[in-house]
């Protein structure tokens, strides 16, 4: 399956690289300018610094003049627009819409000759049917559509097998103006990336990088690399020879009455089994012992030298 993302009418050359960057990011290269502003545009510098990384997306980028050049090949087109309109085609979320597609429900019209996004689906299923008013609606919208497509060539929008050989069209419109409502009107979706009802305007290239990484989770996604290395997990023994170590230290310190241990022990050795302690940590753990235990020997040794006993503990005869 193909995949495509349309800017059209860009003002600003720095969302051309950001652009570049944010799909390289999610593994898509096919980059389509309709029409920008800046003829030269892909060799500004701020385009370049932007894409930093993707330049190899910038290098196989084309420029086209018009909107029918950019679709050729594509067979689902998705509109961006924000902008609320009175007609045109849904408006759902990417996750809601790429989790259809991906089930491929938008490949098979469910009423002939009409879309499958603008088909009017059963009352079972809790939709509209073809004689309610919503289901005009929609056969009215499919027909607008049809008459939009551009003569001499094939509408995106017609159909046809969802597989290997079809393409996915996602379109950006200006910054200034956005979409324009015959760019809309050819579409079978309009994307609304939920956001912030008070400030929901998005950066070209902040869109670009949400709705390319929910295709590409869509799509499968990318296997999530491990940032450290795997920890080997401590065995039995091993936690047994470090609790007994530390037993140890616990008795030189004078916290552990080995004539009352009561039940220190077999507490810390559950404590150490729900932490799922790692070699590692039984090697730390273990040099702290061994420090309190050469601290304790050598105040012991120093106490002795000095003839200076703690309080409470009678001198040797």
């Amino acid at each position: 399956m193909q995949t495509r993302f349309i800017l059209i009418n860009t003002s600003h050359a720095g969302n051309v690289g950001a652009a570049a960057r944010a799909m390289k990011t999610m593994g898509f290269d096919d980059l389509v300018l309709v029409a920008p502003r800046w003829a030269n545009v892909l060799r500004r510098e701020e385009t370049i610094q932007r894409a930093s990384g993707a330049l190899d997306v910038l290098e196989k980028c084309r420029i086209v003049e018009t909107l029918d050049e950019a679709l050729d090949g594509m067979t689902h087109l998705c509109a961006t627009a924000m902008t609320p309109r009175d007609f045109g085609p849904p408006t759902t979320t990417p996750r809601e819409h790429f989790e259809m597609l991906s089930k491929k429900e938008l490949s098979e019209p469910i009423v002939r000759g009409v879309e499958p996004d603008l088909a009017p689906k059963s009352r079972a299923e809790g939709q509209f049917s073809a004689g309610s008013p919503q289901g005009a609606l929609d056969r009215l919208a499919a027909s607008a559509a049809r008459q939009l497509a551009p003569s001499g060539g094939s509408d995106p929008r017609s159909g046809g097998a969802w597989g290997p050989q079809s393409g996915v069209g996602f379109l950006f419109g200006s910054e200034r103006f956005g979409m324009r409502n015959e760019d809309v009107y050819r579409c079978h979706v309009c994307l609304s990336i939920p956001s912030n009802p008070k400030f929901g305007s998005l950066n070209i290239g902040a869109a670009l990088q949400v709705i390319a990484y929910e295709w590409r989770l869509a799509l499968g996604g990318f296997s999530q690399q491990a940032a450290t290395a795997p920890s080997t997990l401590a065995d039995a023994g091993q936690v047994a020879g470090m609790l007994g170590h530390l037993e140890q230290s616990l008795v030189h310190l004078g916290f552990l009455d080995p004539a009352a241990p009561k039940k220190l022990m077999p507490r810390l050795n559950a404590l150490f089994n729900r932490a799922d302690v790692t070699q590692e940590e039984i090697h730390i753990l273990r040099g702290i012992a061994k420090a309190i235990l050469q601290q304790s020997t050598t105040s012991q040794e120093s106490i002795l030298r000095n003839g200076n006993l703690p309080p409470g503990r009678p001198k040797a005869n």
